[in-house]
C-alpha cells in the first residue's frame, strides 16, 4: 500500500510519495487526491490531522478510503504502556501533544496561523512507525491506530453530509410544548404560565425561577428546608409548588439546549451539522463540539426525517460493555449468557439471580464500582459464576488504586493518576491513628475513586474500540452499496457509543441493515477472534429517527 504524506507549505501542499516529493497548489490538491484514489494501488493518506484536510476535500467531492491521522495516533501512542516513549521524543513532541482539532473550515484549504504548521509530519510518521514496530503489542496497536484514523474520516463525513432535519417540524414541536415563538428576551407562554403558578404556590410574586439563588430563597421562605435546588432534591418534596417547578425545569432545559436559538444556529438547508470529535474522551469515546449532537433529547427527534424516497436505518447493540467484558476476559459462561439473547435475562436463566433487574444492577455495579447496597449484594453470585469477567475488572480497580496505568484490549492507556499516590501506598480501609489521619483518609478515598475509574476504563475503552471497528467496516460496506458521490449513497449521519444512524435510499434499506449486522460481527472477530461472544443488534428502518424502537 502506498503511504502518501501531505504537508502544508504556504499556499501549496508538499506531497511525499514513495517515488519522491512534489509540490501541489492547494487549488489542485482535490484533483490530485482523486486521481491517486482512482489509481490501481491502494493509498493511505498520512496527514497531521483529519479535521485540517478532509473537510475541504469533501467539499470538492473527493472521498478517500483510508488515512493515518497523526494527531490522534500520537495521542494513543503517548499514553500506551506498550510503547517506548523514547522513540516518540523530538523537538516538536510537545507541539503534537498540544495539537487540537479544528471545528471550522476557512474558505481556503489551509487556515492562517495554524500551530500544525510548526510540526513535521514526515518525521512524526517515522517516529510513530518505529514506536509501533518495537512494541510488544504491535498488532493490536496497529489495529487501534487504523480504526481511530478511520473514525476521523467517518466524523468528517457525518459533518459534511449532515443529519436530515426538518426546521418546520422542530418549530411545531417547540410550539406544542412551549407555545408560539416569543419575542427575543421573553419567555414562551407555557413557561410564563408555569412561572406564575410557581410564584403563587410559593407566595413569591417577584420570583425569577431561572435564578437558583432566588428560587432557593423562595423555597425556604415557604417553609421548605431544602439544602439546594437540584432536581433530585426537589423530587422528594410533597408541596403544590413542585409539579409546576419540575415541569418548568424540564421545558426550560429543552428551550436552552434545543429551542429556537439552537434551530437558528445549527440547522441549515435541511441539515443539522455538528462536529464530532473522535477520541474526545480519555476512554476513546467520541465527543461533539456544537449543537449537543450526542445528547439529542427525544422531544425533538421527530424533526429528524429522512429525505423523500430515503430512510433511516437505526441500529444499536444491547449490553455492549458486558459483552465486551465477556470477550476480553474470555469468560465462556458470561458469553454463553449473552449468546443470541438479552444478556441480563441470560444471567437469570443461568440461575445466578432471580430477576433481570437484579442482573442489571449487579452487572452495572461490577462495571462501575458500585459494590455496596443492592449491587454489592449481587457481586458474590456474579463472581462465583463469572470469575474471569469479574476478576478482570477487580484487578483493574486494584491497579488503579496502586497508581498504575491500565490498558484497553488494543492498547489505549489510562491517564496517569494525580498526586494522591505521591506518598506511597496506603492501607486502604485502615483507620488513621496519627495527626495526618484526615489527609490519609482523603488519599484513600481518592485512590478508591481512581480504582473505580480504571475498573470501567478497561471495559468502556475496549467497547469504544469495538465500536470504531464497527464504524470502519460499515463505512466501507456502505460505500460499496451505492453509486455517485457520498451524499448519493448510503452514508452514516449519526453515531453515539453503541448506536448508528444511516441515511439510505429506500430501496437499499434492507441491504444496509444486513451491512450493519455484518460489520458488527466483523468487529467482534477483529477484537476477540473466534471466542464465542456475539453482538446482536436491534435494527429499525424508519422515516423519522423518533420512530426507531
Amino acid at each position: 500500500m502506498n503511504r502518501i504524506v501531505l504537508v502544508r507549505r504556504g499556499e501549496d501542499a508538499e506531497v511525499h510519495e514513495p517515488a519522491g516529493t512534489v509540490r501541489v497548489p492547494a487549488a489542485d490538491l482535490p484533483a490530485f487526491v482523486a486521481e491517486r484514489e482512482a489509481g490501481p494501488d491502494p493509498v493511505r493518506w498520512v496527514w497531521d490531522d483529519t479535521t485540517r484536510w478532509y473537510p475541504a476535500l469533501l467539499a470538492s467531492g473527493v472521498r478517500i478510503a483510508r488515512c493515518t491521522d497523526l494527531r490522534l495516533c500520537h495521542a494513543i501512542l503517548r499514553r500506551s504502556p506498550s510503547v517506548d516513549q523514547g522513540l516518540l521524543a523530538a523537538a516538536d513532541t510537545a507541539g503534537w501533544d498540544a495539537l487540537q482539532p479544528v471545528t471550522a473550515v476557512d474558505p481556503g484549504l489551509f487556515p492562517l496561523e495554524d500551530p500544525a504548521d510548526r510540526l513535521d509530519p514526515p518525521a512524526e510518521h517515522e517516529r510513530q512507525q518505529a514506536a509501533l514496530a518495537e512494541s510488544a503489542e504491535r498488532g493490536r496497536l496497529a489495529l487501534l491506530l487504523a480504526a481511530e484514523s478511520s473514525g476521523a474520516l467517518v466524523a468528517a463525513e457525518m459533518t459534511h453530509t449532515g443529519l436530515p432535519w426538518r426546521a418546520d417540524v422542530h418549530d411545531r414541536l417547540l410550539a406544542e410544548l412551549l407555545g408560539p415563538r416569543p419575542p427575543a428576551g421573553q419567555r414562551p407562554a407555557v413557561l410564563e404560565r408555569l412561572a406564575g403558578e410557581l410564584r403563587t404556590a410559593l407566595g413569591a410574586p417577584g420570583l425569577n425561577p431561572d435564578s437558583p439563588a432566588d428560587l432557593l430563597r423562595a423555597l425556604r421562605g415557604a417553609g421548605l428546608p431544602v439544602p439546594d435546588t437540584r432536581s433530585w432534591t426537589l423530587e422528594q418534596i410533597d408541596h403544590p409548588a413542585m409539579p409546576p417547578l419540575l415541569e418548568y425545569r424540564k421545558l426550560s432545559r429543552l428551550l436552552t439546549a434545543n429551542g429556537w436559538a439552537w434551530l437558528d444556529a445549527w440547522v441549515r438547508e435541511g441539515r443539522f451539522r455538528s462536529w464530532f470529535v473522535p477520541g474526545g474522551v480519555v476512554t476513546g469515546r467520541w465527543a461533539s463540539n456544537g449543537g449537543g449532537a450526542l445528547s439529542m433529547p427525544v422531544q425533538v427527534r421527530p424533526a429528524a426525517i429522512a429525505d423523500e424516497g430515503w430512510r433511516f436505518v437505526v441500529a444499536d447493540v444491547a449490553q455492549l460493555e458486558p459483552r465486551v467484558l465477556a470477550g476480553m476476559s474470555r469468560d465462556t459462561a458470561m458469553a454463553a449468557a449473552a449468546r443470541g439473547t438479552d444478556l441480563y435475562q441470560g444471567i437469570v436463566a443461568a440461575g445466578v439471580v432471580a430477576t433481570r433487574a437484579e442482573a442489571k444492577v449487579g452487572m452495572l455495579g461490577a462495571l462501575y464500582g458500585a459494590t455496596r447496597g443492592e449491587s454489592g449484594r449481587m457481586m458474590p453470585r456474579l463472581t462465583q459464576r463469572y470469575p474471569h469477567a469479574i476478576g478482570l475488572v477487580e484487578e483493574a480497580a486494584r491497579a488503579g488504586e496502586r497508581g498504575e496505568v491500565v490498558r484497553t484490549l488494543l492498547g489505549r492507556g489510562s491517564p496517569v493518576p494525580g498526586a494522591a499516590w505521591s506518598d506511597g501506598p496506603a492501607d486502604l480501609g485502615e483507620a488513621p491513628d496519627d495527626e495526618d489521619g484526615g489527609s490519609r483518609q482523603d488519599r484513600d478515598r481518592q485512590r478508591r475513586s481512581w480504582g473505580r475509574f480504571t475498573r470501567n476504563f478497561v471495559v468502556q475503552g475496549t467497547a469504544a474500540e469495538w465500536a470504531l471497528c464497527w464504524l470502519a467496516d460499515l463505512r466501507n460496506r456502505l460505500w460499496e452499496l451505492g453509486e455517485g458521490e457520498l451524499h448519493e449513497r448510503p452514508h452514516l449521519v449519526f453515531f453515539l457509543h453503541d448506536e448508528v444512524v444511516v441515511h439510505t435510499p429506500g430501496h437499499l434499506a434492507s441491504e444496509v441493515g444486513e451491512a450493519v449486522r455484518q460489520a458488527a460481527a466483523s468487529a467482534g472477530r477483529l477484537l476477540f477472534g473466534e471466542f464465542p461472544v456475539d453482538f446482536p443488534l436491534d435494527v429499525d428502518v424508519v422515516r423519522s429517527w423518533a420512530d426507531a424502537g
